[in-house]
């Protein structure tokens, strides 16, 4: 065996081997290897995409939730205003009521007093008009002397 020959021969199967490897085996070997590193890259970028989109999430349910706690105590603050100014409308109401009240009730009064003081005069009359028929000693016709006991009761 010829040592030259050997060594031409794998020479030339060690090129053949390579302009094959070259030619078949490194580009798709490339491309898994780019594709990869384009897969990596993306999640990468995902990734921070995400960590920013978490972090501006978070202030804005920050935000948000100030919001909610700012109107909560402003509808809180209306209650109130509106429950005080109920309590003064419903002061003022029984102000009013306790007023007309008070007006009817004197007025009541007044009319019972005038009633009294008709029921009064009444009884006078008839106890004037006893007395001056037991002085007298005889009847007092009443139609005679109508006059007479309606000019007394105007003077009570």
């Amino acid at each position: 065996m010829n040592i030259n020959f050997t060594l031409i021969s794998q020479a030339m199967a060690f090129a053949i081997f390579i302009w094959f490897t070259v030619r078949f085996v490194w580009p798709p070997l490339m491309r898994a290897i780019e594709n990869r590193q384009k897969t990596i890259a993306e999640g990468l970028a995902a990734g921070e995409r995400g960590k920013r989109e978490l972090e501006l999430a978070s202030q804005r349910s920050g935000d948000v939730v100030r919001e909610a706690r700012q109107r909560a105590s402003d509808i809180i603050a209306q209650a109130e205003k509106r429950a005080a100014e109920i309590v003064d409308e419903a002061k003022v109401a029984a102000r009013e009521e306790g007023g007309r009240i008070l007006v009817g009730a004197k007025a009541e009064v007044e009319q019972e007093v005038f009633r009294a003081k008709e029921v009064l005069r009444q009884q006078v009359a008839d106890l004037a008009l006893a007395g001056a028929a037991k002085i007298l000693r005889r009847e007092v016709d009443e139609k005679a002397h109508a006059e007479l006991l309606t000019s007394l009761k105007a003077e009570l």
